[in-house]
C-alpha cells in the first residue's frame, strides 16, 4: 500500500481494517474456550509485542482472571495446569521461543499470538491466533508503517476483543471491571 501525505490517517485505518478482517474469529473463540477462571494465565512477549501482552494481562485482571507477566519479579513458577500466552509477530523471537519451548516441554497449554503461522513458535501452540499484520521481518500484510506497528496495533485490538468476549461470557460488566482498576492513580 502506498502512502499519500494528505491521507496517512486514512491509510493506517485502512491497513488496520484490512488486517482485522483477515483474523479468523473462530481462532479467537477457541482461545475464549481455553481460558477459564480456574486456570492461572501467564503472558510472554518482548519489545512492543511485550507491551501488547502486558496490556492484555491488565485487562484480564480487570475482568477477574489470575494473570502474571513472565519476567516480572512477583511472577510465580509456571505449572503444567497453567496457560501461557506467547506474543511474537515474527514467531521467531529467540527469547520468546526459548521460554515457550521450556513451558511446552513442561506440558503447559500454549496459546501463540503471531503473524507467522509457519514460525517455530506457532509449532508449539495448542491454540494459534494469527494476526497477519506486518512485522519487522516482513511477515504479514505490507504496511506503510514502521517495523511491526501494524501487528502491534491489530494485536492490541484483537486481544481487547478477546477480553470483551470473555467478559460477556462471564457476565462481567464495565462497572465490575472498573472496581478492579487501579485506585492509586
Amino acid at each position: 500500500m502506498k502512502a499519500e501525505s494528505t491521507s496517512i490517517i486514512n491509510q493506517v485505518l485502512k491497513e488496520i481494517n484490512y488486517v482485522l478482517h483477515k483474523v479468523d474469529e473462530r481462532q479467537i473463540d477457541q482461545v475464549v474456550n481455553t481460558i477459564k477462571k480456574d486456570k492461572r494465565i501467564f503472558v510472554l512477549g518482548f519489545g512492543r509485542s511485550g507491551f501488547m501482552a502486558k496490556s492484555f494481562a491488565m485487562r484480564l485482571m480487570h475482568i477477574g482472571y489470575q494473570v502474571y507477566v513472565i519476567g516480572e519479579t512477583i511472577t510465580p513458577s509456571i505449572q503444567k495446569e497453567d496457560i501461557l500466552i506467547s506474543v511474537s509477530g515474527s514467531g521467531n523471537t529467540k527469547s520468546v521461543l526459548d521460554l515457550t519451548q521450556k513451558a511446552y516441554e513442561m506440558g503447559v497449554n500454549i496459546i501463540v499470538v503471531t503473524s507467522n503461522r509457519n514460525s517455530q513458535l506457532a509449532k508449539l501452540a495448542s491454540n494459534l491466533l494469527i494476526i497477519p499484520g506486518a512485522t519487522k521481518n516482513g511477515d504479514g500484510v505490507r504496511s506503510i508503517q514502521l517495523l511491526s506497528s501494524l501487528f502491534d496495533q491489530t494485536t492490541h485490538i484483537v486481544l481487547d476483543i478477546l477480553c470483551l468476549k470473555l467478559s460477556l461470557r462471564n457476565h462481567i460488566s464495565n462497572e465490575e471491571a472498573k472496581k478492579e482498576h487501579s485506585n492509586l492513580e
